[in-house]
């Protein structure tokens, strides 16, 4: 079943909360997000989801979208489904786990986990590289900040 078809236009986006990845995920604008999951997602994902970003800094609660409107200002067609390709990216945010449908609209995710494993597979070598050292780095920093207790 294609939920994209099945949500109102404007929709209502609410945060999802989830205090892990709230802590410790990447802000849908970094830099991280470009270099790594925009090979996973795509480009026009990954602006949805920076456009969200920006609209919860103004509004944390949620707020109300008209997806027609937003999908022109961002040189996309838009039609109910997942046919369009905003349509198609919106899905894609939604089978990356970054959103989830509700009946009047999308709870997303504020900040954006790490990319996965599996997906990490898929990128090119370099990017691969890149990201383990990355990783490695930020657990040494994350480890060097927890001090035993006395």
């Amino acid at each position: 079943m294609d939920v994209i078809s099945l949500i109102p236009s404007p929709a209502m986006i609410r945060p999802w909360v989830d205090p892990i990845v709230d802590e410790r995920g990447h802000d849908p604008r970094s830099v991280y997000v470009e270099r790594y999951w925009l090979g996973v997602i795509g480009p026009t994902a990954t602006w949805i989801m920076r456009r969200f970003a920006d609209r919860f800094d103004t509004d944390p609660s949620g707020f109300r979208l008209d997806l027609e409107h937003t999908a022109s200002t961002m040189g996309l067609s838009f039609s109910k489904g997942h046919n369009s390709p905003f349509g198609k990216a919106l899905h894609r945010c939604v089978m990356f786990g970054l959103a989830q449908p509700l009946s009047d609209g999308f709870a997303v995710r504020r900040r954006i986990p790490s990319v996965a494993q599996r997906h990490l597979k898929r990128l090119p070598a370099d990017l691969q590289s890149t990201h383990e050292e990355w990783a490695r780095r930020t657990v040494r920093l994350t480890q060097t900040d927890i001090r035993p207790a006395s």
